[in-house]
């Protein structure tokens, strides 16, 4: 009798945990779309002092940039007045030579002789030559 309640209770606990499990699975198999709610939650840039500070050196340099600019452009519009200036001082130079050319002639004074080379000088440099002499090998070749 024993062995008979055995497995009774056996084929009970058998049939019972096929309905719990057949029920389970059978609940949620009508609905097959789920609908998620993705929330997605943003937080500010962090910044570290090393990029605020590559920003404020990028800053500084630009910065002085313009400035370079700005005083190439000045520099560059004095260059120009700066030479527009002495075209006016050499023409002004050359009409009191040829001034000065008809004054000597009027009173017959002679030109000065060419002025005489300074001894003390550098020598100019030898010019290179034309052709260079190939090189010498050593070791029996």
């Amino acid at each position: 009798m024993r062995s008979k309640r055995r497995t009774h209770a056996a084929i009970a606990a058998v049939v019972i945990g096929t309905i719990i499990l057949a029920l389970s699975t059978s609940v949620g198999q009508n609905r097959r779309n789920y609908d998620v709610e993705a929330q997605v939650y943003t937080t500010p840039e962090y910044r570290t002092d090393a990029s605020r500070a590559i920003d404020a050196y990028e800053r500084v340099m630009e910065r002085y940039m313009d400035a370079t600019e700005q005083g190439f452009a000045g520099i560059g519009a004095d260059l120009g007045a700066v030479a527009a200036r002495l075209e006016a001082i050499d023409a002004r130079l050359a009409k009191l030579d040829e001034r000065l050319e008809r004054i000597e002639r009027h009173l017959g004074i002679l030109p000065p002789p060419p002025p005489m080379p300074d001894p003390n000088a550098p020598l100019p440099p030898a010019p290179a030559p034309l052709s260079s002499p190939a090189p010498r090998r050593y070791g029996g070749q």
